[in-house]
C-alpha cells in the first residue's frame, strides 16, 4: 500500500524557458537522524505533486534498499538516486570525521552535480535543491547549475538562531565566557542561556565539543546562507512551538513545516503514511506486545538515539536507578560489537533489570511514544526525539550528552514546560538517585508531574492543528510549493 498523493496537484512553469513541471532534489547526509526527516518532507512534497529525486549515500541507500523500508513510496513523482561520499561500502565514523567531510565534500558535489545533470539531459530538469546539515556545498552546485536553493534545517530554530549569532559578533565571548558555569547570555530572541545550554560545539571545555568537528561545517553553513539574496530555511518545528526564533534572523526567511513525523503519528489524515521508511537498523519484533501487557502510563521509555549509547559508568547508574524504582521499562541499547562488551558489564544486574524491564537494540519510537502503556520518555533529547515526544504527548526526562540535545533539554523543561532536566555531578555522570528522582518527579502524580503532562498534552494538540488544513505549517508549506512551483 502506498501513502495519498493528491493527482489534481500537477504545477508547470517556465524554467530556462521551456516549460517544465517542479523537480526538487533533496540531498540529506547519511545519518538516521537527518533521514527520517528529510523523507518525510519528501513525502509531503510528492502528495502535493512535487517530484522528488531523494538523494543520500550509496551506503546508506543500500541499507535502506536491504531492509526494503521504502517499497511504499509511490513511484513516479519520487525517485532514490545516491550520492557518493567516498565511502561506497560505508565508512567507521569514530575513526577520523574530518577526513570523511572532506571526502563528503570532495566526491557528494560531483555526483549530486552529475545527477542534476542527468535528469536534465533525460527531460526531467532539477528545479530546487534542497540540502540539510553538513552538506553547505550543496548550495554551491545549485549556483553552478543555475537552480535556487534551500536549506532543509532539521534541527529547531533556536539551534540555527545561537549559531547565527555565534558567528555574528558574539562569538568571542561564547568562547571565552563559557567556561563560567555562572555566565548566560541573552540573544534575540531566544530565552536566557547558561554555559550547560549552549550546543556542546560551542563549548571549549566540552569534552565532545573540543573536537569542535561540526563547528566549521556551521560556520561554512551561515556563510553560505549570508551569501544568498534571499535565503530560504525549512525548519522542522511550528510556529506556535518557536514563534521567536523563527523570527529572530532578519536576513533569513524562515518556513515551519513540520512536526515532520508520518501521518498517522500526527494528524491522521492519511494512515499510510505510518512510518518515515527509512531504517538503517533491525529493531526487534516483540516489544509492542511486551508493552501491551502493561498498565496505562506506567513504563518508562529510555533511548539515546541513533548515534551513540552513554558511557559504561553512567548506564550503570541507569541500570541502578531503575532497579530502585522498580517500574517496567522498555530500555533501548543500540548494538555493536563494542556495546555487546558494554552490556555485558553493566549490567551485573541484567538479571534484576529482566524481571521488571526490556531491553531490546532498536524499535519504532513512534509506536512506542504512542502506546497507552507510555508514561515517560528518558530522552538524550536529540531534536527528533524532542519533537516525537511533543508530538506524542509524552513527558520527558531531559537527559541530553551533546550537541543541540542541551539547548532542547533546557527548552523542554524551562520553555516548553514539558518534563524535567538531570543535574550531572562533577565528573557529568547523572547518578542513580537523580535518574530516581526525576522519573518519579514526572510519574508520580505530583503537582509538577501533572504540570508537564498537561503541557505535554498541550503541544500534542498545537503540533497537530499546525499540520491540519489551514494550521501553520500547512499554510508554510503551501507557501514554499508555490514559491517553487513559480521557479523562484
Amino acid at each position: 500500500k502506498q501513502f495519498k498523493t493528491n493527482k489534481n496537484n500537477s504545477k508547470f512553469f517556465f524554467f530556462k524557458n521551456k516549460m517544465v513541471k517542479p523537480h526538487v532534489i533533496l540531498t540529506t547526509f547519511p545519518a538516521q537522524g537527518h533521514i527520517n526527516p528529510a523523507l518525510q518532507f519528501a513525502k509531503n512534497l510528492v502528495k502535493n505533486g512535487i517530484q522528488v529525486t531523494f538523494s543520500t549515500s550509496i551506503y546508506a541507500q543500500r541499507l535502506m534498499d536491504e531492509k526494503k523500508s521504502i517499497d511504499n513510496f509511490p513511484k513516479g513523482l519520487m525517485n532514490f538516486v545516491p550520492f557518493s561520499d567516498g565511502f561506497d561500502d560505508g565508512f567507521d565514523h569514530s575513526k577520523d570525521p574530518v577526513f570523511y567531510m572532506s571526502q563528503l565534500r570532495k566526491c557528494g558535489s560531483q555526483t549530486v552535480k552529475n545527477i542534476i545533470i542527468n535528469c536534465s539531459e533525460n527531460g526531467s530538469p532539477i528545479t530546487c535543491l534542497l540540502y540539510s546539515i553538513f552538506l553547505p556545498w550543496a548550495a554551491e552546485v545549485a549556483r553552478e547549475v543555475n537552480i535556487p536553493s534551500a536549506l532543509l534545517w532539521s534541527q529547531p530554530a533556536t539551534i540555527l538562531d545561537i549559531y547565527y549569532f555565534n558567528f555574528h559578533g558574539y562569538e568571542k565571548e561564547m568562547a571565552n565566557e563559557s567556561n563560567d558555569p555562572n555566565w548566560s547570555i541573552q540573544l534575540p530572541g531566544l530565552p536566557n542561556l547558561k554555559t550547560k545550554d549552549l550546543p556542546s560545539f560551542l563549548l571549549p571545555s566540552n569534552v565532545k565539543g573540543s573536537l569542535r568537528v561540526a563547528l566549521p561545517p556551521f560556520k561554512e553553513l551561515i556563510n553560505t546562507l549570508d551569501s544568498e539574496i534571499n535565503p530560504k530555511i525549512l525548519v522542522n518545528t511550528f510556529d506556535e512551538l518557536e514563534p521567536n526564533a523563527l523570527k529572530a534572523i532578519e536576513n533569513y526567511k524562515f518556513y515551519g513545516i513540520g512536526p515532520l513525523i508520518p501521518s498517522a503519528f500526527l494528524d491522521g489524515n492519511d494512515p499510510l503514511d505510518s512510518c518515515f521508511g527509512a531504517d538503517l537498523f533491525d529493531k526487534s519484533n516483540d516489544y509492542i506486545e511486551w508493552l501491551n501487557t502493561k498498565e496505562n502510563s506506567s513504563v518508562v521509555y529510555i533511548s539515546f538515539g541513533s548515534l551513540m549509547n552513554p558511557s559504561i559508568s553512567q548506564m550503570e547508574e541507569i541500570s541502578k536507578g531503575l532497579i530502585d524504582i522498580g517500574r517496567p521499562f522498555l530500555w533501548i541499547i543500540k548494538q555493536d560489537e563494542k556495546n555487546k562488551e558494554n552490556e555485558k558489564k553493566i549490567i551485573g544486574c541484567v538479571e534484576e533489570l529482566e524481571k521488571i524491564g526490556k531491553i531490546v537494540p532498536w524499535c519504532s519510537q513512534l509506536e512506542v511514544l504512542r502506546h497507552p502503556s507510555l508514561g515517560c520518555f528518558v530522552s538524550h533529547c536529540g531534536w527528533n526525539s524532542a519533537l516525537e515526544s511533543l508530538s506524542c504527548g509524552v513527558p520527558v526526562v531531559a537527559f541530553p550528552q551533546w550537541t543541540d540535545q542541551m539547548t532542547n533539554a533546557k527548552q523542554i523543561e524551562d520553555v516548553w514546560k514539558s518534563g524535567v532536566r538531570v543535574n550531572v555531578n562533577e565528573d557529568g555522570i547523572v547518578e542513580s538517585e537523580e535518574v530516581k528522582r526525576c522519573i518519579e518527579l514526572v510519574m508520580d502524580g505530583g503537582v509538577k508531574g501533572d504540570e508537564m503532562r498537561k503541557n505535554a498534552k498541550k503541544w500534542k494538540e498545537l503540533a497537530r492543528e499546525a499540520v491540519k488544513e489551514g494550521g501553520s505549517s500547512h499554510k508554510n508549506l503551501k507557501a514554499f510549493i508555490d514559491e517553487v512551483a513559480k521557479g523562484y
